[in-house]
């Protein structure tokens, strides 16, 4: 952008128009705290520039009228987003694990830390966002599936620490729970 300025004013330079006395003045105009208003006159034929009239505009004294208004900002409400479907529903128990595993890498790769809403799944590709509902409280999370498990029983998915916390589960240890798994 700084270079089309520097080779359009260059251009006006060098062809000796006369708009060059009119910028000038017209950014001295503009630094002082006056409107300015420019008013091109009809295209002049080729070879001679176009007259520029410059107009100082008072805005104490000048009507409301003649004065530049700028419109207010456009507020744009954001657009809801629309609720996850659900593409399977099952229930089952689950377990949650945590202090012991802090800092070990997950199944997909990524370092365990305490308080993700994350889980394991036996099969559920990683990634899966599943709302999980504890059935005994009502309370509910929505975990991110990064590892794989639990090996343990007829259990169907092991929280994270922080996902256990959420469902109020880690004093029980287990919980009856609804899984819903969000597309």
């Amino acid at each position: 952008m700084r270079s089309t300025f520097s080779l359009g004013a260059l251009a006006l330079l060098l062809s000796g128009s006369a708009l060059v006395p009119a910028i000038a003045e017209s950014s001295l105009a503009a630094t002082s705290n006056e409107a300015v208003a420019m008013a091109v006159s009809s295209p002049e034929p080729q070879g001679s520039a176009p007259e520029v009239a410059i107009r100082e505009v008072d805005r104490e004294t000048a009507p409301e009228e003649s004065l530049i208004k700028q419109a207010p900002p456009t507020r744009i409400a954001p657009t809801p987003k629309p609720a996850p479907r659900v593409v399977h529903s099952a229930k089952g128990e689950a377990s949650w694990y945590g202090p012991g595993f802090f800092g070990n890498r997950t199944a997909n790769g990524e370092v365990f830390r305490p308080g993700t809403l994350t889980a394991a799944h036996r099969t559920l590709p990683f990634g899966t966002k599943v709302r999980v509902t504890n059935l005994w409280n009502g309370r509910t999370a929505v975990v991110r599936i990064n590892d794989r498990g639990p090996f343990h029983g007829n259990r169907v998915i092991d929280l994270a620490h922080g996902a256990a916390q959420s469902l109020g589960l880690t004093a029980s240890g287990i919980a009856q729970v609804r899984l819903d798994v969000l597309q």
